[in-house]
This record gives structure tokens, C-alpha cells and sequence, in this order.
């Protein structure tokens, strides 16, 4: 899949959205990306999946890996095309993100780590540290879409689908906020079918 393609998909199911968004950190933008709504649809998720597992099939993974909850379809369905396992990070008592629920991982082995968008990249940062710290060696990072402006880096190979760049602003300087754009909470948003 080239970028164009990725991000058609995005906006055909809904997952790209425009308007005035309040981001969890606080921030403003005018677009906002919900990975969610195109994983909703296995044909979608196995389509991006698959782009994404071509990008490291001569590298011999043992796992996939995605911290949770957006990385959790992408581990499955990436391992599924890579014929490996999949297991996911989630966060512990610390914040850190580590594998549980008794997720096998051997020293030296080779894993992919998978998010649906990176912004910062702290939860893939988190889980890189975690899983090296247990013998395994990463051989990279898969994105659908990485929307940090090239900030996001992992000390290893980064294979994005899609880059996007989103502004974002502080409240007292928002455009929208001045144009009078009614804003609404990237959490929280719920769209209508159809919409």
C-alpha cells in the first residue's frame, strides 16, 4: 500500500476526521486520526496488515508485538501474515508498558513491535525498554500512521504506512477556538453511522 491509499482508507471509514478536537494532551487541532474505525472492518485491518508485514518479511520475527490498546489487532493480524506469534504490552501499577498474562518470550529473540498511530511514540518507547530488558532483540517498528513529525524515534528501523502531518495549537492561540469552531473531545467522540 502506498501512503495516498492508507490515508484514503482512513477517511473512507471514518477513522480521519476534521473539525476543532481538544487532544488528550491538552492541545487543539483541526484533524483528528481513530485507528479504531478502520480496524473495525477485518478486510481493512488485514489489507494494512499485510502491507505491513511485507515491509519486514526477510527479517525472521519470532513475535509481534503492540502495546494496548490500539497495537493489539496489528500484533494478531501482522503475526497471522508473518506466521509467528503475537502478544501485546499493557500498563502495569508504574505506568511502564510490559507483557502479561503469561506471553512467552525467549532471550534473543527477534520481535516486531506494531502501533496503530504514533504521536510521541511513549507507549512503543515503553514497550522497546520492556522487551529488551527481557533478551529480546528488536528488529523494528510498524505504524499506520505516524503523526509525529519525525520526533518519534525507537533506536531502530521505523516503518510507517502513512505520514501525516497535524497541527495542533495551544488553547489561547487556536484559530478554531477563535473562528468559534465548536469543540469537541478527541475521546470522546462517537460518530454516526453514515457520517
Amino acid at each position: 500500500m502506498i501512503q495516498e491509499e492508507v490515508i484514503s482508507l482512513f477517511k473512507k471509514t471514518g477513522a480521519l476526521l476534521e473539525g476543532h478536537f481538544l487532544y488528550t494532551s491538552g492541545r487543539h487541532g483541526k484533524q483528528f486520526l481513530q485507528a479504531a474505525r478502520v480496524l473495525q472492518y477485518p478486510q481493512h485491518a488485514e489489507q494494512l496488515c499485510r502491507a505491513l508485514a511485507e515491509r519486514f518479511a526477510d527479517d525472521q520475527i519470532d513475535l509481534v508485538c503492540g502495546p494496548a490498546t490500539g497495537g493489539i489487532v496489528l500484533a494478531y493480524e501482522v503475526a497471522r501474515c508473518l506466521g509467528c506469534r503475537a502478544a501485546y504490552t499493557e500498563k502495569d501499577e508504574d505506568g511502564n508498558m510490559v507483557l502479561r498474562r503469561g506471553f512467552l518470550l525467549r532471550a534473543g529473540e527477534r520481535v516486531l513491535v506494531v502501533e496503530d498511530i504514533t504521536t510521541t511514540g511513549g507507549s512503543v518507547k515503553k514497550s522497546i525498554r520492556h522487551l529488551q530488558s527481557r533478551g529480546a532483540e528488536v528488529v523494528g517498528v510498524g505504524v499506520l500512521i505516524d503523526r509525529s513529525g519525525g520526533e518519534a524515534q525507537f533506536g531502530c528501523r521505523l516503518e510507517p504506512l502513512a505520514r501525516i502531518a497535524m497541527e495542533s495549537y495551544q488553547p489561547e492561540n487556536c484559530p478554531l477556538c477563535a473562528a468559534g469552531v465548536p469543540l469537541m473531545d478527541a475521546d470522546l467522540i462517537t460518530v454516526q453511522q453514515g457520517s
